[in-house]
């Protein structure tokens, strides 16, 4: 079996339900819920080892998968084309694609918005000032409203690395000592 296969299968899977969630929560105009709901969803499965395992171990029953997901968008508060989304992922054992689906549900709201998304990985967290002149730079040069993601990768040393759609600025130092290191080799 192709080692992409699954990845591809999953995708697959995840596009399906984040469409379904996200028309749903369009024609109830319910766009800015569904937004918190994934951003609340995202955070949790960053937070809660548990969730995680929940959604990715084959020792739960369908049955238990099933209650504990009806719990948790309970607790959460999630809207209802969340909460029925994430239930019928859960029945039909589809629940291991969650963190596909949000990220797939963030892009189509960022589409709808016309807002793109930007990862920034630093060394160390941005202040709030960093971030907003972050995002002042990268609207200035995108030409879209940006949404930051940030993220700290202590082995950057220092800089930043930075992904907008498909392109990415590199300018950490760890980058720019490997850059040093090639050009030292033709060198020598």
């Amino acid at each position: 079996m192709d080692v992409s296969e699954p990845a591809s299968i999953s995708s697959g899977i995840a596009q399906r339900y984040a469409t379904a969630i996200f028309e749903l929560s369009k024609e109830s105009k319910a766009l800015n819920a569904l937004e918190k709901d994934v951003d609340a969803l995202k955070d949790a499965l960053a937070d809660s080892a548990e969730l995680r395992d929940l959604i990715s171990s084959p020792v739960y029953s369908r049955d238990d998968v099933t209650r504990s997901v009806g719990a948790l968008a309970a607790k959460m508060g999630l809207s209802q084309a969340v909460a029925g989304g994430l239930g019928l992922m859960a029945a039909k054992r589809r629940i291991f694609a969650l963190p596909q689906v949000l990220d797939a549900l963030r892009a189509m709201i960022a589409d709808d918005k016309g807002e793109v998304t930007a990862s920034v990985a630093s060394a160390k967290a941005l202040s709030k000032a960093q971030q907003t002149e972050l995002t002042k730079v990268l609207k200035a040069r995108v030409g879209k409203e940006i949404k930051l993601e940030t993220s700290v990768d202590e082995t950057l040393i220092g800089g930043l690395v930075i992904k907008v759609g498909s392109q990415m600025i590199d300018t950490s130092i760890r980058a720019q000592l490997a850059a040093l290191k090639n050009s030292m080799k033709e060198v020598g």
